[in-house]
């Protein structure tokens, strides 16, 4: 029996066990989504195509599922744009569905025209994805997405796109049916070289990134850094890869690095253990060439930015990260050179107590904030930071108890992100796991719209905004390395709390400890879509000025 395209496609997205689609209806993407409802499974109406995206790569991320949008032809697709830029960046598989008026009208004049003749989606999508293509005929339909799918979960996983125009999801063809891939696991042969350097070091460092995240190798990197003891320190987008009170931690690195990595490396490294970061300029912010480490031994799937940022002898060990590491760490038991970890700290940590504080009550300090979070939240709580001074201060002060718990992107960057991401993350999860949305009120301006698209799909996401009146980090920047700030404040400052409430979400507003402890608690018991409104210091001076 011949089946529709729509139906074909909605019956796979059942299959993987896929429970949220995340988009905003148009006329020619309305067959997908009538069978998707048919499928039972539930079309989230996203405020923003961009949001949309963020949403699918939060569900994703936390279900280990491919995130799916769906959005309409023409300025549906191009809005979707920064979405796949973002989740190309944190190695997300997503599949983002496009549609077309119709094929059999191409070269003609139509509204949202998404062809070569207009606005062409898959050319604009091809830097920004692992595969963009334009399904124009049924019997594409199974090569196409099957080669989606493989891009999808190959190597560094991403997001891809299939335009399809709404005459192909009508068209009829022999029902098929495709397995999601297994992720590829390449193990590189040069194991015994890591072993052999670093039994050899004095002075090494672990430096963390996202791709631990990615590849989940949580339990490995605490077992390689027992095991040698090595300090480990990370990038910011590597924040939540490992304990933070761990005896082996330094903390950070780079922008929102604590004092302790930076006088670290300020010793001398001499095998600096790099896994899963492309080392941005966020990451080795405060690194002068005359600190590079002698040997850089790096753990990628992607060999593109290996050796560009420290130009000294590295060894590149490419493929999966966690089946590397495990690979190794068998290596050393068989051998009997794993005794256990001595626990002995090679760094003396800072003690940051939690004292009282005399507050004016218009507004609080953004570090005092984060080490209030700290004490309320529990520690199983997932927390995503978005673009901004804001998770910075996270990044340098936040206690990570549960390696996996706190997610940030320091490549793309994209401001709102973590709005989006929070939501989807929360959807795929369980109704007990509390998830959190670090983020600014610049980037509540340009994406806090999901709020209500948080409310109406019931995702209690407690959303922390700090509020100081613009952005905060650009602010700051531009003041300290050009001696002026010009459009980075807000004349006429948002009200977040109204905006909040205006959307149906539970709001409040802190200015005091006091404040903010009752209304994270408030908020968390709730269950509901809460916002929580901090008014921090506007002249109170970021995490970030090492960057230049």
């Amino acid at each position: 029996m011949m089946e529709k395209i729509s139906s074909i496609l909605a019956n796979h997205f059942k299959k993987w066990g896929v429970t949220h689609v995340f988009g905003i209806p148009g006329k020619a993407v309305v067959p997908l989504l009538l069978e998707i409802d048919d499928k039972g499974i539930d079309f989230v109406l996203s405020r923003h195509e961009t949001g949309a995206g963020y949403e699918a790569a939060g569900y994703s991320l936390l279900s280990n599922k491919i995130g799916v949008a769906i959005c309409t032809s023409g300025p549906g697709g191009t809005n979707l744009i920064t979405a796949a830029a973002q989740a190309k960046a944190s190695h997300i598989p997503v599949l983002l569905i496009t549609g077309h008026p119709s094929i059999g009208q191409v070269g003609k004049a139509m509204g949202q025209d998404s062809s070569q003749f207009g606005t062409d989606l898959v050319d604009m999508f091809k830097s920004v994805t692992k595969f963009s293509a334009r399904v124009e005929r049924g019997d594409q339909m199974r090569s196409y997405l099957k080669h989606a799918l493989e891009k999808a979960f190959s190597g560094v996983k991403g997001p891809v796109h299939l335009s399809i125009p709404a005459d192909v999801l009508l068209e009829e063809v022999e029902p098929f049916e495709l397995e999601l891939p297994d992720s590829e696991h390449v193990i590189s042969s040069r194991y015994h070289d890591v072993i052999d350097i670093l039994n050899r070091a004095n002075h090494p460092v672990l430096f963390l990134g996202k791709g631990v995240h990615a590849s989940k190798a949580y339990e490995e990197i605490r077992m390689m850094a027992e095991c040698w003891n090595i300090p480990v320190m990370t990038t910011p987008g590597g924040k939540g890869a490992f304990q933070t009170r761990h005896p082996l931690s330094l903390g950070g690195f780079g922008l929102g690095g604590t004092d302790e990595a930076h006088d670290y490396i300020k010793k001398g490294v001499d095998v600096m253990i790099v896994i899963g970061t492309k080392l941005s300029d966020m990451s080795l912010a405060g690194l002068s060439e005359e600190q590079w480490p002698v040997q850089v031994i790096q753990f990628d799937y992607d060999q593109t930015f290996v050796g560009k940022s420290l130009e000294t002898s590295t060894l590149f060990i490419p493929g999966d990260i966690k089946r590397n590491l495990q690979l190794i760490i068998s290596e050393v038991m068989r051998r009997g050179a794993y005794n256990g970890f001595n626990a002995y700290p090679h760094h003396e940590k800072s003690s940051l107590p939690l004292k009282d504080e005399q507050e004016n009550g218009t507004y609080m300090s953004s570090e005092r904030s984060i080490h209030i979070i700290n004490e309320v939240l529990p520690d199983e709580t997932i927390l995503f930071g978005d673009a901004g001074s804001h998770s910075f201060y996270a990044i340098k002060n936040l206690n990570i108890e549960k390696p996996g718990t706190f997610f940030f992107d320091d490549v793309f960057g994209a401001m709102g992100n973590a709005i989006g991401l929070s939501i989807g993350a929360k959807l795929a999860s369980s109704p007990h796991q509390k998830v959190i949305c670090l983020t600014g009120d610049g980037c509540m301006l340009m994406h806090g719209a999901e709020v209500s698209t948080a409310v109406n799909a019931n995702a209690a996401v407690v959303f922390i905004v700090f509020n100081n009146s613009g952005l905060d980090m650009v602010d700051k920047g531009m003041k300290k390395h050009v001696g002026k700030a010009v459009g980075a404040s807000f004349a006429c400052p948002v009200d977040i709390y109204q905006w909040a409430l205006s959307m149906g979400a539970l709001p409040f507003k802190c200015r005091t400890s006091a404040e903010l402890r009752q209304s994270l608690q408030t908020a968390i018991l709730s269950h509901k879509t809460a916002v929580v409104e901090i008014i921090v210091d506007p002249d109170e001076l970021p995490p970030t000025m090492r960057r230049g």
